[in-house]
């Protein structure tokens, strides 16, 4: 026999809107199961080094999929695959003409990446699931279960439901080899039907995202959760630099068209640029192809890739067209050309909402945890979340800050707190429509 999830609060404070953030609740996440379920996981896509390589559209990533599948189902979940590849596992509610509150993340990783960056979110949101279905309690709201197709390649799942994945978007390469939308269809989806996987604002009551921080931030200062108040925008620039390719050992100095020369200007001119103004803004060339690649040859050709993150739209464009302007400036000095090619599926900064806010801090007061109020720096479905339904974000420490890489930690006791406050956040949620 079901509850309902008003009658296990009975005790606590008040939260945003007058929900009560419940201390005597009974409820708690199982951290070994969490723990335990992480490693399985991690297993999908491993090497032979035991290197991790669940990149979107991979093997590992398919057979990932069908074992979070398989775990949903288990939980009693009802999983569908949309068009964009997203998976959903629905659970009923007691009024079905209420709005689903939503909540997940990701489990596709960066090349060579960790366990936990998605992981937690996708995981945390199923043992929120089975928490509930051991104490028997029946939301007001239906729930749902997100977890977003290739987050790392550009964010493509929410971005679809969102509406905002473009055609030039969809012929995209993706990271491990093939377009957007032959990936979406290697893994169970439908490009041709995109606009099938769209929702509409109000068609979600709210999206509540469990993340690790990815930053030392709140290692640093031992800090148990961070409130998100933002996520950035990020934007990238496939930078074209052309030269002469020519012999490097009969080509005097001074009439060289050295594409590796100007590209090098080009890169700490975008670190002058970036700094140069007060902010949290960041400005990175993080990929660069040299052309022809040898020693004895003047490279004639050099491709970087440019990205700017910040959490106002307007500063990244200002910071943008100065890095434009002191390009020109170079191309000239060097006799070489050099173009700016913005690519698609460009992430809008996005703030969280501010009801929900409380509510997760409200949530993590009444468990005993420390909280911090922050910006996120690096990109999250929830910003594409944001522009169809109230969003919140719940950050965890990470150990030494470190991200995308296999030294990636969090500790069992974090993960569990993060679990523990994104459980009475959608309980809170679910109430405090329900009143």
């Amino acid at each position: 026999m079901f509850v309902t999830a008003l009658s296990v609060c009975t005790l606590g404070l008040l939260g945003a809107h007058g929900q009560r953030a419940v201390v005597g609740n009974p409820l708690r996440v199982n951290e070994a199961r969490i723990v335990t379920r992480l490693d399985e996981l991690a297993k999908f896509g491993r090497d032979d080094r035991g290197h991790g390589y669940r990149v979107a559209y991979t093997k590992g990533d398919i057979d990932g999929r069908a074992w979070f599948i398989a775990q949903m189902k288990r939980a009693g979940l009802d999983p569908v695959i949309d068009a964009a590849g997203n998976i959903i596992g629905k659970r009923q509610g007691k009024n079905p003409k209420l709005p689903p509150i939503a909540f997940g993340s990701h489990i596709d990783m960066v090349p060579d990446g960790g366990n936990y960056d998605g992981p937690l979110g996708s995981l945390g949101a199923l043992e929120v699931i089975d928490v509930l279905n051991e104490h028997k309690i029946l939301t007001e709201h239906p729930l749902e279960v997100i977890i977003f197709s290739n987050e790392e390649g550009g964010t493509v799942g929410s971005m679809a439901m969102a509406g905002n994945l473009t055609p030039a978007g969809l012929q995209q390469k993706s990271q491990s080899g093939p377009t957007m939308a032959e990936g979406i269809k290697a893994i169970g989806g439908n490009p041709d039907n995109i606009q099938s996987s769209v929702r509409k604002r109000g068609d979600l009551r709210a999206w509540v995202e469990l993340h690790i921080e990815q930053g030392g931030i709140l290692a640093r200062e031992n800090v148990q959760i961070g409130v998100v108040e933002g996520i950035v925008g990020i934007v990238h620039w496939e930078v074209t630099v052309e030269g002469f390719a020519n012999h490097a050992g009969t080509t005097p100095m001074n009439v060289r068209q050295d594409a590796l020369l100007a590209a090098s200007r080009l890169v700490i001119a975008v670190n002058e640029v970036i700094t140069s103004v007060p902010g949290n803004q960041v400005g990175t060339v993080g990929k660069l192809a040299v052309t022809p690649s040898a020693y004895n040859v003047i490279p004639g050709k050099v491709v970087l890739g440019l990205e700017i993150r910040d959490l106002a739209a307007d500063k990244i464009e200002t910071l943008f067209r100065e890095i434009e302007r002191r390009a020109t400036a170079i191309a000239v000095t060097s006799n070489t050309v050099i173009r700016f090619d913005r690519q698609a599926n460009a992430s809008k900064p996005a703030l969280t909402d501010k009801a929900l806010q409380q509510t997760v801090q409200a949530a993590a007061t009444a468990l005993g945890l420390s909280t911090k109020l922050m910006q996120s720096g690096a990109g999250h479905d929830s910003q594409e979340m944001a522009a169809i339904a109230p969003v919140a974000m719940i950050f965890v420490p990470s150990v030494g800050g470190i991200s995308h890489s296999p030294q990636e930690l969090t500790k069992p006791g974090d993960l569990a707190n993060g679990a523990n406050v994104l459980l009475q956040t959608v309980l809170s949620i679910d109430k405090a429509k329900a009143q």
